[in-house]
């Protein structure tokens, strides 16, 4: 099956007004990436000081890789595609035009003046090209996955007294406002 001019345009337009895509490579699992839409494809950069990590995705020049689109408003899966995965040359014509359109999508860059000397230098900048073919079916399950593991977290068990304490402030209020009537 082909795709149709109706799915090249559901691509392509979910995908520019996403601010997040999922991309699945040869290897690892799934990760949600920045990226910018441009000229027919998804370009991305990362693998270099604080930009995203693509090295463990197994995402290499002329491989493959699967795109899954979420909805901006929702969040929600709206398309998911196969991709022909391009690794731009610095310094190119293409890296180039790539580049100038991500440094403006790169929010809090530190080095935002020299930041395609230093992507040139340390990072991958990736184009994405949707491949013919028929989009990929929707799973019927969720896809939901438990998050990998980080020492960035925010829930730990709570400390023992704190009910004790919450239960006092509580009490202060009540009685105060008593008092005041």
């Amino acid at each position: 099956m082909t795709q149709t001019p109706m799915d090249r345009a559901l691509v392509e337009e979910a995908t520019k007004k996403s601010a997040l895509i999922w991309v699945q490579g040869t290897e690892g699992a799934p990760r949600a990436l920045w990226h910018i839409w441009h000229e027919g494809a998804v370009c991305l950069v990362g693998d270099g000081p604080d930009e995203q990590p693509l090295e463990d995705l197994g995402l290499a020049d002329g491989g493959g890789a699967t795109v899954t689109v979420r909805s901006k408003d929702k969040g929600g899966r709206l398309v998911s595609w196969s991709a022909r995965v391009a690794e731009l040359a610095p310094g190119g014509e293409a890296w180039t035009a790539a580049v100038d359109e991500l440094k403006g999508k790169r929010l809090n860059a530190a080095d935002a003046d020299h930041i395609a000397e230093r992507w040139a230098r340390d990072c991958r900048v990736l184009r994405l090209e949707p491949m013919p073919g028929a989009l990929a079916e929707h799973p019927a399950g969720s896809l939901a996955a438990a998050p990998l593991p980080s020492p960035a977290i925010t829930r730990r068990p709570i400390p023992a007294a704190l009910p004790k304490l919450l239960a006092r402030r509580k009490k202060r209020a009540r009685d105060a406002r008593k008092d005041a009537s």
